[in-house]
């Protein structure tokens, strides 16, 4: 019998930018996604608003399993003590295995050690496997925005949720 592959999260490096992108595509949905279906020629996953340092990556054995990547909802000084989940992806064959949930509490712990108050996201309201994955982990809902999205003819609410570190 073969032992179960372990999970490991990790602060993404550079060379994590092609598979991270891959991933990205593979778990696009507009269950999550407002933007619409990438197409090529494909960006890199790493930019100028999101570094390496400011992803966090979860493996499977040798396997990559899924990422969260956190930035400042705003470029204003007088915000830096709120860190924002900006994308979190688990790979198809990786869910259900608790991914999301080890990557929302490692995202907790580092916004903690990068000296951050509080940690905020928004999630679409027809999102439910998320928003309850949220909740479960402390996230309040904060705010709604009704109807701020049509995707696939559909008006969706855009929900703002956060919790203090």
């Amino acid at each position: 019998m073969s032992e179960p592959r372990r999970l490991r999260i990790r602060v993404a490096v550079p060379d994590d930018d092609e598979g991270l992108a891959l991933l990205d595509r593979l778990a696009w949905s507009h269950l999550h996604a407002v933007m619409p279906r990438p197409q090529p020629p494909y960006p890199p996953f790493f930019t100028d608003r999101h570094a390496p340092e400011d992803c966090l990556v979860a493996e499977l054995g040798d396997r990559l399993a899924g990422y969260l990547r956190t930035g400042f909802p705003t470029p204003v000084e007088a915000n830096r003590h709120v860190r924002q989940v900006q994308g979190l992806a688990v790979a198809q064959e990786a869910r259900g295995r608790g991914v999301g949930r080890a990557l929302v509490r490692a995202a907790v712990d580092e916004a903690r050690r990068r000296g951050a108050r509080r940690l905020t996201l928004r999630v679409l309201a027809h999102n439910t496997p998320a928003r309850k994955l949220y909740e479960a982990e402390g996230f309040v809902v904060e705010g709604v925005l009704p109807e701020e999205f049509l995707l696939d003819g559909q008006y969706v609410d855009d929900v703002l949720m956060g919790r203090s570190l």
